[in-house]
């Protein structure tokens, strides 16, 4: 519940910021008139979301084990790939999104295709809708807890709503640029444990070799598969099971935050270091190098004002607005 509140607190806070500069945007312009065409994109994404979610959830159970074992770990895989280019995405488009997100809006205007609003709010709010659908669909599968993984999510996305609102209205004022580094760094483990969790699920299915196929070394003893450096490659790297129940809370937290399971394999370790070595590194690197992530200006601000530079600490508030 800990890791899906944050996540959709981490998604959620960034299509508000996202919602909030356009639609205070149009506003200050005083186009309030087209304000509904962007909330129809945005609504738009959110039922997609839902429809993806649905159709994941209901879709599979009148397949076999292999096939839903072969499409779960092939969309956490895909998971992983869009978790991992929003956070760069993230780290790379802060320092210029107020600016190009206002573009945006002047050429739909300029054009006079105002329904090019829609599309830049569905846009705007599907990016993140998939990536938190897909996402959160990968955690369920492998913590086997849907009430309370969803439930985690809402409460995280109601919240991300409410901040959204109090940054916009200029009643909070939120350090932004350590808090998408945090939860940055928290994504990073999170799709970790998501692809030591589709190496998993394509293991069960046969797609790759492991504890579950014929490539599996046995323990010349027991019979079973091997554990331990002996089992390198595609045995057991480690089985604490004996120690730490599967289903135990302390599993769940692990699994939750670090990725980490009782019994995962070879193929698990050596994904999941990989991962948190290269992406980690080339994540902190970035964040040496100054950034402003923007927020949108409050309705009262003046123009003037809302194109003001940043505090040095990057905490920005509306009325300060961003570069």
């Amino acid at each position: 519940m800990l890791a899906t509140f944050l996540i959709g607190l981490r998604e959620g806070l960034e299509a508000a910021l996202v919602v909030g500069i356009l639609a205070a945007y149009l506003a200050r312009l005083g186009r309030r008139d087209v304000l509904p065409r962007l909330w129809i994109g945005v609504a738009a994404a959110i039922v997609l979301s839902l429809v993806i979610g649905a159709v994941l959830t209901f879709g599979a159970y009148s397949l076999t084990f292999e096939a839903q074992e072969i499409i779960g770990g092939t969309l956490s895989l895909v998971a992983v790939g869009m978790v991992t280019w929003m956070i760069f995405w993230m780290q790379r488009a802060a320092r210029t999104m107020k600016r190009t997100l206002e573009g945006e809006v002047d050429r739909a205007l300029a054009s006079g295709a105002l329904w090019g609003l829609v599309i830049i709010g569905f846009v705007s709010v599907a990016r993140e809708g998939i990536e938190t659908t897909l996402l959160l669909w990968s955690m369920v599968q492998s913590f086997g807890d849907a009430p309370l993984a969803l439930l985690g999510a809402l409460l995280g996305l109601l919240t991300a709503a409410g901040l959204g609102w109090l940054i916009a209205r200029g009643a909070v004022r939120l350090n932004l640029r350590v808090f998408f580094a945090w939860t940055g760094a928290f994504l990073i483990l999170v799709a970790a444990g998501v692809l030591a969790y589709a190496i998993h699920d394509l293991q069960e299915a046969g797609v790759f070799p492991g504890p579950f196929t014929a490539a599996a070394p046995l323990d010349a003893l027991t019979g079973a598969v091997a554990v331990g450096w002996g089992a390198f490659p595609f045995g057991w790297a480690f089985d604490v099971t004996s120690s730490i129940a599967p289903g135990s809370a302390l599993a769940a937290i692990l699994q939750a935050t670090v990725g980490f399971m009782p019994e995962m394999s070879w193929l698990q370790v050596i994904a999941w270091v990989l991962y948190v070595a290269i992406v980690g590194t080339v994540f902190f690197r970035n964040m040496r190098r100054p950034a402003s992530v923007s927020v949108p200006a409050s309705e009262s601000a003046p123009a003037s004002e809302s194109s003001s530079p940043a505090t040095p600490d990057h905490a920005i508030t509306p009325q300060q607005g961003a570069s």
